[in-house]
């Protein structure tokens, strides 16, 4: 089983980290971001962007959990141990956000310039489907075929948790079909850099629910249960300021902003 190169989780000291919607970056953030990105590229052990993106499907073992009740715990401790590993390359960065609602994939992810690190990533030879290809490639999305603001505020709606995840995870996926190629795939999604500003917003969307959810709604039974291959418990996944961050609305933090909207 793949380890994880990181210590005890790291609690808070001063103020929390702030995840921020991709698309209101500064032109500074996103430079930081990107140097960042190559950084991790460039390391070919187990602190680099190939191992975390191969604990999501190939190379075997398969460690992400789909099942409802830890698919959203298992998801936020993985881009947790990912953050911290980019964190150690360039303290200012944490994992921005995409908002689907937006119709579109975010600028920062599309440029074509030769020098941009989110278009596209390598897929080492050992995580490569039969006849793969050796670098991320997607199809999409075609206009109208990612989630909708009506959508998510349904979802986002839902009482029960194991409904609300049900939901959220059903557009989840349609995201992942909308953009195709790699990220179609469970085996190479997490390659892709748009992967990361995807799950990114899927765990705000946790957050969201849970500002207006007094209980986790996860059964008890679970809370102490492991998500490897990650040092952390469910209930250590509970809370995102015990983790050390929070999502930005603009430029502001989810608990100083209203929590009406999602985009």
């Amino acid at each position: 089983m793949p380890t994880i190169p990181i210590g005890p989780i790291r609690q808070p000291i001063q103020r929390l980290r702030i995840r921020r919607n991709i698309n209101l970056l500064t032109p500074q953030q996103l430079a930081t971001f990107r140097a960042a990105w190559k950084a991790s590229y460039a390391l070919s052990d187990n602190r680099g962007y190939a191992h975390f993106a191969g604990l999501h499907g190939l190379p075997l073992p398969t460690e992400c959990s789909h099942n409802d009740t830890f698919w959203l715990p298992w998801h936020r401790a993985y881009l947790y141990f990912f953050e911290m590993s980019v964190r150690d390359l360039a303290p200012s960065v944490t994992l921005p956000w995409w908002s689907w609602a937006s119709g579109k994939l975010p600028a920062a992810h599309t440029a074509t310039t030769d020098d941009n690190p989110l278009r596209h990533a390598a897929i080492p030879a050992n995580a490569r489907v039969p006849n793969g290809p050796s670098q991320t490639v997607r199809a999409g999305p075609r206009p109208g075929s990612l989630p909708t603001q009506a959508q998510i505020t349904n979802v986002l709606a839902r009482d029960d948790f194991l409904d609300f995840s049900a939901a959220l995870r059903q557009l989840h996926n349609s995201v992942h079909v909308a953009i195709g190629g790699s990220m179609a795939l469970v085996a190479n999604a997490a390659f892709d850099p748009i992967f990361w500003a995807h799950h990114s917003y899927v765990d705000r969307a946790w957050r969201l629910w849970q500002l207006n959810h007094a209980s986790s709604g996860l059964p008890q039974s679970v809370l102490n249960t492991a998500l490897a291959p990650f040092p952390m418990t469910v209930q250590q996944t509970l809370s995102v300021t015990a983790l050390g961050y929070d999502y930005a609305r603009s430029t502001l933090s989810l608990p100083f902003a209203a929590t009406g909207g999602t985009s």
